[in-house]
């Protein structure tokens, strides 16, 4: 949370080494390395890509059900290129899987993979039917009002904001999503200032993003 990401795949490390058969301190060590890999240079960020990736893969052996190891496991197989690991075709495995333990996050997998091939229409399809396979997890609807955010259908964009913040009222994911997806559209810039003000005083868990994050969204706005 602090940003400390060397430290903290050194933590990691020694809480694997203490208990190889953890699949959650692996995907924590995984988390880690990634991070390292995303703030590393060139030079480095393969090293700790593919470290990132041989932890969430043994992640999800060690335990088939595991469903976060299996989502960052799918994020990395689709952003990250094949000389590293990665790979449309073993994300569309993994998201077959993903669907067989939670339908709402197989739907949003494979909007993601439905998106990355220009199928708008069917990647819609996927996060409105996510939406109703777990109509309280606000993720869900805070994936859909980004993604119709993205294509220009603002309005019905801020409906869907407004549908997440009525379920989880002064949720900080909402806030911080809300936030950046108006940086990155380019407008209501001053309400999303309010919002990563906000959101920078909220509790947050290593589940949130950090709060340099934020900061630097708010740098991104002018602030």
């Amino acid at each position: 949370m602090l940003g400390e990401f060397k430290k903290a795949s050194e933590v990691f490390e020694k809480a694997v080494n203490l208990n190889p058969s953890s699949s959650e301190s692996r995907l924590w060590l995984g988390r880690a390395y990634g991070r390292r890999a995303e703030t590393s240079s060139p030079f480095f960020a393969p090293r700790y890509a593919s470290k990132a990736r041989q932890q969430f893969e043994a992640a999800v052996q060690l335990d088939p059900h595991n469903i976060l190891a299996m989502n960052d496991l799918f994020e990395y197989y689709m952003e990250a290129p094949g000389f590293l690991g990665g790979g449309k075709d073993k994300a569309q495995a993994l998201a077959q899987r993903i669907a067989r333990l939670d339908p709402a996050e197989g739907h949003y997998a494979q909007a993601r993979l439905d998106e990355d091939r220009k199928q708008y229409g069917a990647a819609e399809e996927q996060l409105r039917r996510a939406v109703e396979a777990a109509p309280s997890q606000v993720g869900r609807v805070l994936d859909l009002a980004r993604f119709l955010a993205k294509h220009g259908r603002h309005q019905e964009s801020e409906a869907a904001f407004q549908r997440a913040a009525e379920i989880a009222p002064n949720n900080p994911k909402v806030l911080f999503e809300r936030a950046a997806t108006y940086i990155e559209t380019k407008r209501n810039i001053d309400e999303a200032k309010v919002l990563l003000k906000k959101y920078l005083q909220s509790s947050l868990t290593p589940d949130d993003p950090s709060r340099e994050e934020a900061r630097k969204l708010l740098r991104e706005a002018g602030s």
